[in-house]
């Protein structure tokens, strides 16, 4: 969801006025371990005043988890030396899933960096904005779940504009309840959110027209430096894959830094 929707992640932590477009959300090694990082929200800028954000997304009891949050934290900080300030946000269901360790991280999980958000005790405003109904639509029961998805689709086709946008925030909440009801068929699922007719629509089609030419657009790009191995100039990838020379020129500068 951090990834496709990261607004979310911000007014999750109530910070809607973060410049979401001066963040992306990615993975990175930490290499003397052989260990990755899965939820990094990152500044493309790298500016001392633009936090990165370390996430956690907790729905299990885990003993270790604080052990190895702030192990791996800091042995980031020692690896890459960033310049951003770091901030630790740890999502979770409830209260009774947490395992604080207070005899080893009362002083760590009391600092104004790390933020813990349970997700059921966020303020049951009566017009959530999409993105927070979206991520407390991953807590909800299995008998309250289908009927507020059902209201998520309909805001989201009232909210956003953008179809292939608007079509990958119905795919979401439609991949959500299939997991949260595994002994529904997809099909079955889609009834249940009345999905069938909405998916004939002439809007969800070019959506889902946009997202295959964004895919094949993607796939251009990733060929980009196999070709440039293979000796060919800029000009003659832009021809090959029917792309702008500007396009291909950008691409390999974005590459090399």
């Amino acid at each position: 969801m951090f990834l496709d929707f990261p607004d979310s992640f911000f007014e999750l932590i109530e910070r809607p006025d973060a410049i979401v477009s001066n963040y992306r959300f990615t993975s990175q090694e930490v290499k003397q371990l052989a260990f990755r990082l899965d939820g990094l929200f990152l500044p493309l800028d790298n500016l001392e005043n633009s936090p990165f954000y370390l996430v956690e997304v907790q729905f299990q009891k885990d003993e270790d988890l604080y052990y190895r949050l702030f192990s791996e934290l800091f042995l980031y900080l020692r690896q890459y030396k960033p310049l951003s300030p770091w901030q630790i946000v740890v999502i979770y269901p409830s209260r009774e899933i947490e395992r604080e360790h207070p005899q080893q991280f009362a002083d760590f999980l009391s600092l104004a960096r790390v933020k813990r958000i349970y997700l059921d005790e966020l303020a049951n405003d009566e017009t959530p904005s999409l993105a927070i109904a979206m991520v407390k639509l991953v807590t909800e029961s299995e008998s309250q779940a289908v009927n507020s998805a059902k209201i998520l689709i309909k805001q989201a086709q009232r909210e956003v504009s953008d179809r292939l946008v608007q079509k990958n925030v119905i795919d979401l909440i439609e991949t959500i309840i299939i997991y949260k009801l595994p002994q529904k068929s997809r099909e079955e699922i889609e009834a249940m959110l009345e999905l069938q007719d909405l998916k004939q629509t002439r809007f969800y089609q070019e959506a889902f027209g946009d997202g295959i030419e964004q895919g094949m657009n993607l796939q251009k790009l990733k060929t980009i430096p196999l070709l440039q191995d293979l000796g060919l100039t800029p000009q003659q990838i832009s021809e090959r894959l029917e792309l702008t020379l500007d396009t291909v020129l950008n691409y390999l500068a974005q590459q090399q830094q």
